[in-house]
């Protein structure tokens, strides 16, 4: 649940950002709303992936042994 919340929030953010960066380079909200729609649509899709890969890097990390036990 966490997981997709944070994806959720992730995307919506990136929805905001895309749309405006793109509109301050271009000045034409057709083409910011085009790009605003479709690049953070799959951005969201490759960060969860990227999400997954990076968990199941530390999952096989090795617990460190305390030196004082």
């Amino acid at each position: 649940m966490r997981l997709a919340l944070k994806t959720g929030s992730y995307s919506l953010m990136h929805l905001v950002v895309a749309i405006a960066v793109t509109y301050a380079i271009t000045q034409d909200w057709r083409a910011a709303l085009a790009v605003g729609l479709i690049e953070p649509a799959v951005q969201t899709i490759a960060y969860f992936f990227h999400d997954r890969f990076w968990s199941r890097i530390e999952a096989r990390r090795p617990v460190p042994v305390r030196a004082d036990r």
